[in-house]
């Protein structure tokens, strides 16, 4: 994640360097509207001339001589004009939301390649920024930026070019005032992103508050903490209001100071054009047309530095962009991996070899990524085919550390996991994800239907099939009590559902899957005692045959374990079967007396 201050970031040329990978295929489309965005500067810049040929020829000479002919041309250039516009226009539009897309599928897929230690590392959040905000905000910067600059920059060049050549001397006269024009645009631009900035600091405070508020509303009221929350809320709506002031004060500032300038330019032209005039060294027409370009050559400079400070923000976003696609996964597979097996996108299923289930843990030294100490150290362990695990401990004690990398979430730091005795490096990370269901203690369900998402577990699943697994964790009476059964919505999340329910179809998808490992991490946890007894008996017969492991809280669940781990501050202190270790009268006699005990309070 982000940590350092967003914009300080610097990069070369607005880091369109960076995103060139991207914006390549669209080279030809983007230099065709940087042609089209200066002949439509150009005819903009021409448009006086008209005039001054209507004043200095029909007006003046009081004849309609060639007039037939001055309209025509007329015409066509608007014509022109026009036809330019809407072809600038539509490939703007056209170039922005491919790009967009473009950018947005790329760190979507690269998101899915991502190893499980990026999600736990960075939130919801900021990964959702880059995909969605960071990402419109490059693909508007290409298309409608770009043409911005190279439009008002163009029109400046033109009519600076064509004062010049009608008349040196007023032409310098008025280009006085572009040196000061720009440093007070400037100064007053660097003031307002500033104050921009702050605004939107501010306003993320505030949503952030308002969230918490709504959120976390029982919490605030069972502490009685309404006052310091409200409190919190005030105090960010006040500085939002004030800041908010403040940058209406300087943007009412600014528009007057640009329209002084370009009064101020007007004045130039008409004091000292107008003298020329009356002396006869120059025309009416002429007059007119540095007139009409003294009225707007300010607002191309004001557009042209606030479009330039715009992109200069826009590298932010680029940069976190570009950090993301330069992530590269804590987990991956080698090249000749690849070549054999295929990736997550394209799989090559026919090389996929059968899995058995054999697992061995062989002098495996593991510690996270972020972290300082080892969490095993040399810790072997043989699992074979069929086996029961179950993993017990305090919560936190890092029960999970073995499932992690039994299903590759993360890599050894030393020594080897092997898997039918070939080492989990020298297969895809898919097939091995293939094989493996896992039902989580907090489960996800996608929006959807029931069908839906139990066919997540196999796309090829029958009705029949799916109501026999529905069946054997006991879950018929939540589709039988839903409107429209199988076809009924769960909603986003599952939210239409209850937490023991999602579980309950969680864990009905992971065995429609037929997995050779599974993984269950304290599956009953959200369950009623009843639902859970069927549960376990459902357990008790789906892991026959394969290899399994459960993460349990409730020690009464896993007492025919074949193996039960005993982890202590993320080691593993204890090992053996429930008979075994409660004559140990150790740490697991202690955890289990322990929830006996409750058990007994609980009943009296």
């Amino acid at each position: 994640m982000v940590t350092r201050n967003d914009y300080d970031v610097k990069l070369p040329l607005f880091g369109l360097p960076k995103l060139w990978p991207y914006v390549k295929g669209y080279r030809g489309i983007i230099l065709f509207n940087v042609l089209c965005g200066a002949a439509s500067s150009l005819i903009d810049s021409i448009y006086p001339l008209f005039n001054r040929y209507a004043l200095d020829h029909f007006a003046a000479l009081h004849t309609t001589d060639t007039l037939m002919m001055f309209i025509a041309l007329f015409i066509a250039v608007v014509i022109v004009q026009v036809i330019l516009n809407y072809i600038s226009t539509y490939y703007c539009g056209k170039v922005e939301m491919e790009v967009d897309r473009d950018l947005r599928n790329s760190s979507f897929e690269h998101l899915q390649r991502m190893s499980f230690s990026y999600y736990n590392q960075n939130n919801v959040g900021y990964i959702h920024a880059r995909v969605i905000s960071d990402t419109g905000k490059i693909g508007e910067m290409i298309a409608w930026r770009l043409m911005d600059i190279v439009w008002m920059g163009s029109y400046l060049v033109f009519i600076i070019v064509v004062m010049l050549r009608i008349d040196l001397k007023l032409a310098g006269y008025v280009l006085t005032i572009v040196p000061v024009a720009v440093l007070l645009i400037t100064l007053f631009q660097r003031k307002l992103i500033v104050l921009n900035r702050r605004i939107r600091e501010t306003n993320a405070r505030i949503t952030g508050d308002f969230n918490e508020g709504i959120t976390g509303a029982a919490a605030i009221k069972t502490l009685v903490i309404e006052d310091r929350i409200n409190h919190g809320f005030t105090s960010d709506t006040a500085e939002m209001e004030h800041v908010s002031v403040r940058t209406a004060h300087y943007s009412a500032l600014f528009t007057a100071v640009v329209t002084l300038m370009s009064s101020l330019t007007l004045a130039i032209v008409m004091y000292n054009g107008g003298h020329m005039t009356m002396d006869g060294v120059m025309r009416i027409g002429t007059l007119s047309v540095f007139m009409n370009y003294a009225i707007n050559m300010i607002q191309p400079i004001q557009g042209l530095i606030m479009t330039i400070s715009a992109m200069i923000s826009i590298q932010v976003n680029i940069e976190r962009f570009t950090r993301l696609m330069e992530t590269e996964p804590g987990v991956s597979d080698r090249p000749e991996v690849i070549e054999k097996y295929g990736d997550i996108f394209d799989a090559k299923t026919e090389n996929w070899e059968e899995l058995t289930g054999d697992i061995e843990f062989r002098d495996v030294t593991f510690r996270y990524p972020d972290g300082t100490e080892n969490v095993l150290e040399h810790f072997n362990l043989n699992v074979p085919y069929g086996t029961n695990i179950a993993i017990v401990g305090e919560t936190g004690a890092g029960k999970s550390t073995l499932v992690n990398l039994v299903c590759r979430f993360y890599e050894p730091t030393d020594g080897q996991i092997l898997l039918d005795g070939r080492d989990l490096r020298e297969r895809s990370q898919l097939w091995l994800h293939r094989n493996i269901s896992y039902v989580l203690q907090t489960p996800h369900l996608f929006s959807g239907t029931v069908r839906d998402n139990l066919r997540y577990g196999n796309p090829e699943a029958s009705d029949e099939q799916i109501m026999a697994a529905l069946h054997l964790v006991a879950a018929e009476e939540v589709i039988a009590k839903m409107p429209a059964g199988l076809d009924s919505e769960v909603g986003e999340d599952g939210g239409l559902l209850s937490t023991g329910e999602k579980q309950l179809l969680s864990f009905a998808r992971a065995i429609l899957a037929d997995p050779r490992i599974l993984i269950l991490d304290e599956a009953t946890a959200s369950v009623d005692t009843i639902t859970e007894k069927k549960i376990q008996n459902a357990i008790d017969q789906v892991i026959r045959g394969r290899t399994s492991f459960v993460i349990a809280h409730r020690l009464s669940t896993i007492v025919n374990a074949d193996v039960i781990l005993v982890v202590q501050d993320g080691r593993i202190i204890e090992r053996g079967k429930h008979g075994e270790l409660m004559r140990k009268k150790g740490a697991y006699y202690a955890l289990y007396m322990r929830q006996y005990e409750d058990m007994l309070v609980d009943t009296i």
